[in-house]
């Protein structure tokens, strides 16, 4: 290619990024009137002794002690694999892109099956990590609209990887044998074997893996980035970003999430005197603690909340707590989120995901 050439296509990308940047700048300032709005969170800015962070070290300290205190609350991991086993067990084409239907080892004695997506072209790509009920709906296989992240990522050059429920129902997940962490914990344990998996593949750039969810996989993708720290970003679509026991969907109480209890098995819905908090969820709450302190985790890396009716704009009051400890680490650009007024994603909703994704690991 020619200097003229190579010029005309850096001027391109050039005004491409900008674009993206222009898109998606909006969802890192909160409304007016949201601006200032704290609400009643903790600020994660305090150590457990009421000492306040007033350093970026200092802040390195406090987060090594959120991420204990949650580990503890919530069971440790099982080891981190560090060559998690990938077998291929078909391959296809779809348009621009390879299809492989994988069986990957998820944990030290298990294997869940997905789909890996690899667009045509020279790589290395940037990579981004999709997990949801089943794999098909985020590999494009099923037909819902609007929650086919993979495939529309990897048709915009990113290798994804879509991996479902451990055991293939998400009430009744299977954790490997041995594993004595809560099950939205043990989510988490599998993204970061699917981190090392995707990192291993010669296709995929190291440094600009993401993580993306919507509803289940939102909890799944935002407990996932938040601790385990090569994540280099995450979008997590109307999970629940803070725990509200008036929300129905924002179920965090549940077994198959944060409330398995040995002792008791509580009734699906919400928290009643009948039918109270368990586990690792009740020790949270009672202890004051949200998942402000969790998401806190996340900086100074990106994240946005593409937010429907478990997360409006009220939650800017939980965000801007993450905004204060990114100002404390020089940032002011790392915190976003948008808002529709349906759970379910949409075309406008998506569009924002993937640029949001486009900008922080193509760029």
């Amino acid at each position: 290619m020619n200097r003229a050439l190579l010029c005309l296509a850096a001027s391109t990308a050039l005004i491409s990024a900008a674009d993206d940047w222009q898109a998606i700048a909006p969802s890192f300032t909160p409304p007016a009137g949201f601006a200032a709005d704290l609400g009643h969170y903790k600020s994660p800015l305090i150590f457990n002794d009421g000492r306040p962070v007033q350093t970026p070290a200092q802040w390195q300290e406090r987060r090594r002690e959120i991420l204990h205190a949650w580990h503890t609350l919530m069971g440790p991991w099982p080891p981190v694999l560090e060559k998690p086993a990938l077998q291929v067990l078909e391959t296809t084409r779809r348009e621009n892109l390879t299809q492989k239907r994988v069986r990957l080892q998820i944990a030290r004695q298990q294997t869940g099956e997905g789909y890996l997506l690899i667009p045509d072209g020279p790589g290395p790509f940037p990579a981004v990590f999709v997990p949801f009920y089943d794999p098909e709906t985020s590999a494009g296989l099923t037909g819902k609209p609007f929650r086919d992240f993979a495939w529309q990522l990897a048709r915009r050059g990113f290798v994804t990887l879509s991996i479902g429920s451990p055991g293939g129902d998400a009430r009744r997940p299977v954790l490997t044998p041995g594993a004595r962490c809560q099950p939205l914990s043990y989510l988490a344990h599998i993204s970061a074997n699917a981190w090392q998996a995707l990192s291993q593949m010669p296709e995929v750039r190291p440094d600009r893996i993401g993580i993306c969810g919507h509803s289940y996989g939102g909890k799944w993708a935002m407990f996932s980035a938040c601790l385990w720290d090569k994540y280099d970003c995450g979008v997590w679509s109307d999970p629940g970003i803070v725990f509200d026991e008036t929300r129905a969907s924002i179920n965090y109480q549940e077994p198959w999430y944060l409330g398995l209890d040995p002792a008791l098995t509580r009734k699906p819905g919400l928290v009643t005197p009948d039918n109270p908090r368990t586990g690792a969820y009740r020790q949270l709450i009672a202890a004051g603690r949200d998942l402000v302190e969790l998401q806190a985790l996340m900086a100074p890396r990106p994240f946005l909340v593409s937010g429907g009716a478990e997360d409006p704009p009220k939650r800017w009051a939980a965000l801007n707590h993450i905004r204060a400890v990114n100002r404390l680490l020089g940032h002011h650009d790392r915190v976003a989120m948008t808002n529709r007024p349906d759970h379910s994603p949409d075309a406008e909703s998506n569009e924002h995901i993937y640029r949001f994704l486009e900008w922080w690991l193509k760029r």
